[in-house]
């Protein structure tokens, strides 16, 4: 059996329709989906249990090649706030310079 990365998040129990629901990521090797998972339980159900049913949810669904799968984009380096880029900046520049000031 391959283990394969999971990560759940924003898990909550939904009184409405009495059942836990959360986003489960799946990492592999072709990247990482995330889907919309929900399953019906009492709010006494242990937190590990309702983690693993859901977890089971995004296996199946994912082992399917389910198409409402969310795919993920993959990272990109962060950049600080506050930071034009060097050739943002020189674009920006040099079209303030070209065109006359407002009295």
């Amino acid at each position: 059996m391959q283990t394969v990365p999971l990560e759940l998040s924003d898990v909550i129990y939904n009184a409405a329709t009495q059942s836990f629901e959360a986003r489960v990521t799946v990492h592999d090797r072709t990247g990482a989906r995330s889907y919309a998972c929900a399953i019906d339980a009492p709010i006494t159900m242990e937190f590990a249990d309702a983690a693993d049913g859901l977890v089971t949810q995004a296996l199946r669904r994912h082992a399917r090649g389910r198409a409402d799968a969310t795919r993920l984009p993959t990272a990109t380096p962060a950049q600080r706030a506050g930071r034009a880029t060097t050739w943002r900046k020189l674009i920006v520049d040099r079209l303030v310079a070209g065109q006359p000031h407002a009295a």
